[in-house]
């Protein structure tokens, strides 16, 4: 067993937004966001206690998901990020649907391709040296077939840009288990709200975390290092 005490982690938290219709009636874009970290979470015992406060008041908080979250329960979570925003490295990729090609829209074409753009960058720009071990976790999918496509082009890349002896994991969690999720959650929220219905509003509360920002078809990276 690995000796956790001196061991370093690196763990990403990667979620999604939008839909795989890629007709006039889809949202315009599909985005993906990654939150990459290591322990401790400073975040994430605010985060439970605001859970109880919020159950402690007659509310009935399972756990925290933007999209269906009030908006006086997104601005506490939002709060929370804010206060915390220095540690998260926020990354995205941004996907507008209409410049997809056919060849590109079938979830196994896509999914390899923008998750491995990603994940490249942001391995590629972390001392992946300094890890024992990289954790990344998405979301529980709930078809079978996205979730092994994931999983595949998640290790394909892991396994072609760690150094030698570096060891990677891979988990589907249910975001309702992991605090990280739902961070990563918000902030992918903030940045699909931008792209798709140009609100700004959340996006400028976690822009101080943003490191990078790539309109995959406009060929425009945003960096913020």
């Amino acid at each position: 067993m690995n000796d956790l005490g001196s061991a370093s982690y690196l763990y990403i938290f990667l979620d999604e937004a939008g839909d795989f219709n890629f007709s006039d009636t889809g949202t315009r874009y599909f985005t993906f966001t990654t939150i990459t970290q290591t322990r401790p979470f400073a975040w994430e015992t605010p985060l439970v206690s605001l859970k109880y406060d919020l159950m402690q008041l007659g509310l009935n908080i399972e756990y925290f998901h933007a999209a269906e979250d009030r908006q006086a329960v997104r601005d506490k979570v939002f709060a929370i990020i804010n206060e915390h925003i220095l540690d998260l490295h926020i990354d995205s990729l941004v996907v507008e649907k209409r410049k997809t090609g056919p060849a590109l829209q079938a979830v196994e074409e896509f999914y390899p391709r923008m998750i491995g753009y990603l994940l490249r960058y942001i391995l590629n720009r972390s001392s992946l040296k300094t890890f024992a071990e990289v954790i990344v976790i998405t979301d529980s999918l709930p078809v079978k077939k996205k979730r092994e496509v994931v999983e595949k082009v998640v290790k394909q890349t892991l396994s072609e840009m760690l150094p030698s002896g570096t060891k990677y994991r891979v988990f589907h969690h249910a975001s309702k288990s992991c605090t990280g999720l739902q961070i990563a959650d918000y902030c992918n929220w903030a940045m699909f709200r931008k792209w798709e219905r140009d609100d700004l509003r959340s996006y400028k509360l976690i822009s101080r975390g943003i490191k990078s920002e790539f309109d995959i078809f406009q060929g425009g990276m945003r960096s913020y290092y």
